[in-house]
């Protein structure tokens, strides 16, 4: 009997590899092998096949199931990668392992910026929520040296010029403060690099604090404490599918060693390790 097949690369996003958009560059730049010979895009593999990438074999996902979320509130201090030369804190030190797959995590934050990080297994939620055509509001706490005028918000909720090209707030929000620190609640559309951080350079502000407190419709839990985080439940993952058009999936069972290591800090993870 025949057995059935699917495609290479959406059976290595759903292995957690990343967006199946990636898994057709990943194929094309010939790093993908089906049983020792290189893959091509169009390929169709069976559960008997063996595929590697690199040298390494992949353990594969025939079964679409519904994908992992995790919420971390990032600390200032850890990097948003897994290689990193001058071996800093990661973010992905903190995180449980995943069977068979990987966190990939939904945008990034830099070194000194705080907040709310999205992890999933999935290459192909990630891609949607931060593809630039989905437009994800994402919302920061920012605490600044000095105050804006009236005119300075306006601007830059009209336009501001960066050197990568022009940028706008959806809106500002002004929270108040004491002595020379002030703090406003702020949303954009992008993710470019710094660019909270830049915008306010260019209204003549310096940044002393920067929090992602909203990613789209997900909020940063209040009680999740820094480098805590914590697994969304799978009515609220359908939620967040359904939200940006994907289809629901059936959700796979968990253990009960994995549950309950769903919240860990940092420090416990460490102590159990030892």
């Amino acid at each position: 009997m025949t057995l059935p097949t699917q495609k290479l690369h959406k059976v290595l996003a759903q292995s957690g590899l990343g967006s199946r958009r990636d898994m057709e560059a990943l194929i094309a730049s010939g790093e993908v092998r089906v049983n020792g010979l290189v893959a091509t895009i169009g390929t169709r593999i069976s559960e008997e096949d063996v595929v590697t990438v690199g040298r390494r074999k992949v353990r594969l996902n025939f079964a679409e199931m519904a994908p992992r979320v995790l919420l971390y509130h990032k600390p200032e201090g850890e990097i948003v990668s897994r290689d990193d030369p001058e071996k800093r804190a990661s973010v992905f030190d903190a995180l449980p392992r995943v069977r068979g797959g990987k966190w990939v995590s939904v945008g990034r934050l830099d070194f000194n910026t705080s907040g709310l990080l999205i992890f999933t297994t999935s290459g192909e939620l990630a891609n949607r929520l931060t593809h630039p055509s989905f437009e994800m509001e994402r919302e920061y706490s920012v605490r600044v040296v000095g105050e804006l005028s009236e005119d300075q918000k306006r601007q830059a909720c009209k336009e501001l010029l960066l050197e990568d090209g022009p940028a706008h707030f959806e809106w500002i929000r002004d929270n108040g403060g004491e002595g020379t620190n002030h703090w406003y609640q702020v949303a954009l559309k992008e993710g470019r690099n710094r660019e909270v951080r830049r915008m306010f350079e260019a209204l003549h502000l310096m940044v002393g604090r920067l929090i992602r407190v909203r990613f789209g419709i997900v909020q940063l839990p209040p009680r999740l404490k820094r480098g805590q985080f914590i697994e969304v439940p799978p009515a609220e993952v359908s939620k967040l599918l359904a939200w940006v058009g994907m289809e629901p999936m059936p959700t796979a069972q968990r253990s009960p060693q994995r549950r309950g290591g769903e919240r860990q800090t940092r420090s416990s993870r460490r102590s159990t390790k030892t």
